[in-house]
């Protein structure tokens, strides 16, 4: 009898502490809210939220590493994910022309659409190409992030709407994009301050153009072979302008840009002499990059260091 008795109160105990421990782990799941879960169109989104948010959020970035954006269209597996997603982040519809057309058949109402670039003002695009005849195109440039006051606009722009959706986390937030914004500050006046003293004031790009908010923040002349499209081919006409420019300002190198073959600015190279040079305007970045958590001031830096060289900067 008193061993039932004593198997029987055993059991029980054991059957408490299941209960008790079972009690323990939904109370932890409760104690620990679901991550917001984000998504962002292009890198320096991307890296600007992650600045801000941290590990209190997961932050994912739509654009596979090593791809072009101009040509890229989302899949219906990326549909599927930002129809899943707390918030989706844009930088502008005139770098994502296709986010329109999808976002009118989201359906879930929770999802919060940030556009990046309000309250910015666009600058317009003139640039002859050749389509069979030679015709001028205008469109607005989407480039704004390298404009560093932009980015500052941006990265307001995407808090408010993160507090909005996560007011809990609301101070951490703000302290995080403050942070951040203060060394974007502190870069700009690293290039103000390296660029008004050079021996050259024109930069010249075989790739297509994107630096022209950059140009106008640091009082520079800027040439690119292509326009804001990296698939309209330049004309002979730009080729001679660019070489001719090339020789009457005496320049030593030509930049060409990131995950595009450089062919235009190593023909340019073969006919001037000039040195290529890489100026990385973090559309996107490369795997590898990716991997090793490269960051857009990082990139920023390294152009500095580039600028510099080419520009003959004292």
């Amino acid at each position: 009898m008193k061993s039932k008795i004593f198997q029987f109160s055993f059991l029980l105990v054991g059957l408490m502490l299941i209960l008790l421990t079972s009690c323990e782990k939904k109370e932890t799941k409760l104690q620990q809210p679901k991550k917001l879960s984000i998504i962002t169109t292009l890198f320096p989104t991307y890296d600007f939220t992650r600045e801000i948010v941290k590990d209190k959020a997961n932050v994912s970035l739509l654009l596979p590493p090593g791809v072009e954006p101009h040509s890229f269209n989302p899949k219906p597996s990326d549909i599927t994910e930002i129809h899943k997603a707390d918030v989706f982040i844009i930088t502008n519809i005139y770098m994502e022309p296709w986010a329109t057309e999808i976002l009118k058949g989201v359906t879930n109402p929770n999802l919060i659409v940030v556009d990046s670039s309000k309250g910015i003002k666009f600058l317009k695009e003139t640039h002859h190409h050749s389509h069979g005849k030679e015709h001028k195109h205008e469109a607005f440039d989407p480039h704004i992030w390298l404009d560093f006051s932009n980015a500052l606009i941006m990265i307001d722009n995407i808090l408010e709407e993160l507090i909005k959706k996560d007011p809990a986390n609301a101070e951490f937030y703000k302290n995080n994009a403050e942070n951040y914004k203060l060394k974007l500050i502190q870069l700009d006046e690293q290039f103000k301050n390296s660029l008004s003293n050079c021996k050259k004031n024109i930069f010249i790009s075989g790739g297509h153009l994107s630096f022209s908010y950059f140009a106008n923040r640091y009082n520079l002349k800027y040439l690119s072979a292509y326009g804001v499209n990296p698939e309209a081919e330049p004309t002979p006409r730009e080729l001679k302008k660019i070489i001719n420019l090339i020789k009457k300002h005496n320049l030593k190198y030509i930049f060409y840009e990131e995950l595009i073959t450089p062919r235009i600015a190593e023909t340019i190279s073969k006919e001037t002499g000039v040195q290529l040079l890489m100026l990385h305007s973090a559309h996107n970045i490369s795997k590898d990059d990716f991997a090793t958590g490269q960051t857009f001031l990082a990139i920023m830096e390294k152009n500095l260091m580039n600028l510099k060289k080419a520009l003959e900067c004292l």
